[in-house]
């Protein structure tokens, strides 16, 4: 009673990680939850669960590592183990109020944790375990369906050492498909969103793919199911809105999800939305919210989605996928389904996967579609934690005592706001360009804003640097002027993973008749939601309005910043985002920005400049890697045989690395081992190649993003050889996960951000990063959630605590002499013995994302300084300089 009236935080335990192979994204999720609903009146404790299914308590700081194998080897030093999964659900039911369960697949959404939390009474968000079960198994949820009145995709089970091939040639013939080659689709019916799915073409093949799944261990069940040829992929998240024994789900604006044919002869994988298309950037998807189906068939899939989450039992929130077909499939006989639900004069509506614990990360279906309702990602997750509160009647004090303390907050800061007469600052977050590094800035720029946002006296506006012509035919043509356009983006538009999608979508939400769909829906949606969320008093209205992204010329968006008296957050990688032209425009019209001025970052993006530029500091233990400097139309049209053997006698080496003179981090960059090597290189710079395919040169490594267009010249450098790190999971004996580090000599790659004013650049923890494969670090390696393992600071066993300062004193004395400002990240080898320095580049507008290192870095500092802040000093910083 107490705490009720004096109102308390509600504790939430966020749990993450789980067995299955998404526990990446689970992370990724888990990171993003953090971000969103963390304050004053909502404390979150974090817990992980590992691949062998024990259970820790971790620190939020942990949270922010690129990958489970990024801390797995680190639990047993620096989280708190639980000596079983009883104890763990015993030490939540007494120290967290609600539990938040973020595991995707296994035991997250077959009713594991469920299970084990309704065990110990603990309180959860999320259907009930029992509910779990029926609905994550594809098999079981598609049987249930077609009880309950809705048109199901056939499928046909097959079980572990039960496979009857005349069965499933049987199944082939009473749906229409020819056995030779018929078309299906093969996965398991237990393993979460999109693993091991696969398209099979025949009974044979049919047979053979579910038998590779189920020896793989992936499931021990697969379905065969037609594939929907015609069709069109959608998904859309349900959100309960009733009161706590009446359930009242809506359905938010549906995605459309438009596969692009890929223009390679082999696209039999392109015509599947799988993991890779679903989690990393890439061109091959684009998604239409609301879709661009016919009006009726939107109303169709929202009415059906809000009966099957009813039907099914589900609570607070889900996300379902499905198909709408057009035309007639003779393999789903009219007859026998004209009485079922999904039937339209315009086609037939499909309901397939049903994902209980949506993915959570920054550009995820449920914010996507939740901000084009007028939900803040902020504003939408706490809803649907508020939401199961209500649904547990031993929570109502705690509930009531959070919104006591919510509305307190919320009316302090008010009173506060007018108290100071001051209206908020004004941001502009850019990101995007043209160049290869594009998708990482978009990343970048979505996780500044994202953070930034949660300050009360900032008014932060995410902007789109594109080519002025769109993106389109943008990797055909030269950009060597300023000509480009900058589109201010409403809140929905910038969720994407890609720069060519965000574009596309500014232009489609221009389009009078999209316009007039999409707000006709968004009223429609809003209406449904808002009456029964307004009877409940935590909810405080939405929080997002409905805006036109607007486009302006580059000058023209300048004069509109400082117009509004703006400061600039520049997070364009490469291009004119580092060389020096925007900070350029941005000075000489007295705009405050971050990062170095154009001086410095002219001669960054240079990386012969940059070593022109510290080679006085050989006493500061600062050396510079030789370079061989050659004209990319020279190195064309002359003998690769004659450059390789120049190169080898001058650089005095086996092996070369290869990178373009001026560009930003890891494109076009190589190892070459031979003439051949030299060969593919070259030849993919004289055919524009946006890409170098993994594993085409000789040694083994990533996929190498390419500069389009050809750079002008080319360094070549001695390849440095470092000493391989690994990280073990167990010793024979049972000892501990664990790193094995031969240290023979004595070279090892690392990062290291440096923060503050001109002059007085500090350094934070280096980092050494250990390459998951190949022998140079790819763009996904380096900035993509899910890849990537970083050991920030470097461990005592590799190096000692004064070789540690000697070289982060040797990285600001060059990031001082190269005159940067505000913060930067120098690549360089280290010498874990003396601490020296080998510089590789300096980067004046590093990665941002979530999974950054920059990130890592920040956590390691005493106290550890979480993402939104560092983001506010960086933003801090700019007002400093311009004052």
């Amino acid at each position: 009673m107490e705490a009720e009236e004096q109102g308390r935080p509600l504790r939430v335990g966020l749990v993450c990680g789980g067995p299955s192979a998404e526990r990446g994204v689970s992370l990724n999720s888990a990171r993003s939850v953090l971000d969103h609903i963390q304050g004053e009146d909502l404390v979150v404790s974090c817990y992980y669960i590992d691949s062998a299914m024990n259970a820790f308590a971790i620190s939020p700081a942990q949270l922010y590592s690129n990958t489970p194998s990024d801390f797995d080897f680190k639990l047993e030093s620096l989280a708190q183990a639980f000596h079983s999964l009883s104890d763990f659900a015993e030490h939540l039911s007494t120290n967290v109020d609600v539990v938040f369960p973020v595991i995707h697949g296994k035991f997250g959404e077959d009713g594991g944790i469920q299970a084990l939390l309704e065990k110990a009474n603990v309180p959860f968000v999320g259907t009930p375990s029992k509910e779990c079960q029926c609905a994550f198994d594809k098999h079981s949820a598609s049987l249930e369906l077609d009880i309950q009145g809705f048109l199901t995709v056939p499928n046909f089970l097959v079980e572990k050492d039960k496979l009857a091939k005349p069965e499933l040639e049987a199944w082939f013939q009473t749906i229409n498909l020819c056995k030779e080659n018929g078309k299906v689709i093969v996965k398991p019916t237990r393993a979460g969103s999109s693993i091991g799915v696969v398209v099979a073409y025949g009974v044979n093949d049919a047979a053979q793919k579910a038998e590779e799944i189920i020896s793989e261990g992936i499931d021990d069940r697969v379905i065969v199911e037609i594939f929907l040829e015609g069709g069109t992929e959608f998904t859309a998240i349900v959100v309960d809105v009733g009161t706590a024994n009446n359930s009242e789900p809506v359905v938010l604006l549906p995605t459309e999800i438009e596969l692009q044919r890929s223009i390679s002869s082999d696209t039999k994988e392109d015509t599947i939305f799988n993991y890779r298309k679903k989690y990393l950037p890439t061109r091959q998807v684009v998604y239409h919210t609301p879709p661009r189906f016919p009006a009726e068939v939107t109303d169709c899939i929202r009415e059906g989605l809000s009966l099957l989450f009813r039907r099914l039992g589900l609570h607070d929130f889900a996300r379902i996928d499905g198909w709408f077909l057009p035309s007639p499939v003779t393999s789903l006989p009219s007859a026998e389904n004209s009485g079922k639900f999904g039937n339209t004069k315009y086609g037939i509506v499909l309901f397939t996967d049903i994902n209980l614990i949506s993915g959570m990360e920054q550009t995820s279906f449920l914010f996507q579609q939740a901000s084009a309702v007028g939900f803040s990602h902020s504003r939408i997750l706490r809803t649907v934690v508020q939401h199961a509160c209500s649904r547990f009647p031993s929570l109502v004090p705690c509930k009531n005592a959070w919104t006591t303390l919510s509305k307190k907050l919320r009316s302090s800061k008010q009173a506060e706001a007018i108290h100071k007469g001051t209206s908020r600052q004004k941001v502009f977050v850019i990101f995007g360009g043209d160049t290869s590094e594009r998708q990482v800035s978009l990343m970048s720029g979505t996780n500044v804003w994202l953070n930034l946002q949660g300050f009360d006296d900032l008014d932060v506006t995410p902007c789109l640097l594109a080519p002025a012509n769109g993106y389109f035919s943008s990797h055909d043509q030269d950009f060597n002027d300023i000509s480009r356009e900058v589109w201010t983006l409403p809140y929905p538009l910038v969720l994407r993973h890609t720069t060519e999608e965000v574009h596309a979508a500014c232009v489609e939400a221009t389009q009078p008749e999209r316009v007039e769909i999409t707000s006709r829906l968004r009223e429609q949606v809003m209406n449904e939601l808002g009456p029964p969320l307004s009877k409940h008093d935590w909810f405080v209205g939405f929080d997002i309005a409905y805006e036109q992204p607007i486009k302006y010329s580059l000058q023209q968006w300048i004069n509109h910043v400082k117009e509004a008296g703006a400061v600039v957050f520049i997070a364009v990688h490469g291009g004119i985002g580092e060389d020096g032209t925007i900070q350029t425009l941005l000075e000489s019209a007295g705009v405050p920005y971050t990062g170095p001025g154009p001086i410095a970052s002219r001669t960054c993006m240079n990386k012969v400049a940059t070593s022109l530029a510290v080679e006085h500091l050989t006493s500061y233990g600062v050396h510079t890697i030789p370079k061989d400097v050659r004209a990319t139309e020279e190195v064309l049209k002359s003998s690769l045989i004659d450059i390789w053997n120049e190169l080898k006698a001058k650089l005095q080496t086996e092996t070369v690395c290869v990178k373009p003179a001026r560009d930003g981090c890891s494109t076009g960059v190589a190892r070459l081992c031979c003439p051949k090597d030299l060969e593919v290189y070259t030849n993919a710079l004289r055919r524009k190649f946006q890409r170098l395919p993994a594993n085409c040169l000789s040694r083994a490594h990533g996929v190498i993003e390419m500069p389009v267009p050809p750079p002008e010249s080319l360094i070549f450098e001695p390849f440095i050889e470092t000493d391989e790190i690994i990280i073990s999971n167990k010793l024979e004996n049972g000892n501990a996960r664990h790193l094995v580090w031969k240290g023979e000599n004595d070279w090892l790659e690392i990062t290291v951000g440096v923060v503050g004013k001109h002059g007085e650049m500090q350094s934070l923890n280096p980092s050494i990063t250990v390459k998951e494969r190949g022998d140079i670090l790819s763009l996904e390696e380096k900035f993509q959630g899910g890849t990537g393992i970083n050991l920030t600071p470097p461990p005592a066993t590799i190096m000692s605590e004064e070789a540690l300062q000697r070289c982060k004193r040797s990285i600001e004395v060059m990031a001082n002499s190269l005159g940067l400002e505000g913060f930067s990240r120098i690549d360089a080898f280290v010498n874990v013995r003396n601490g020296e320095v080998l510089l590789i580049e300096v980067n004046t507008v590093p990665g941002m994302t979530p999974s950054t290192v920059l990130i890592h870095q920040a956590l390691a500092e005493e106290p550890p300084v979480y993402p939104h802040k560092f983001f506010r000093t960086l933003l801090d910083l700019a007002f400093e300089r311009a004052k």
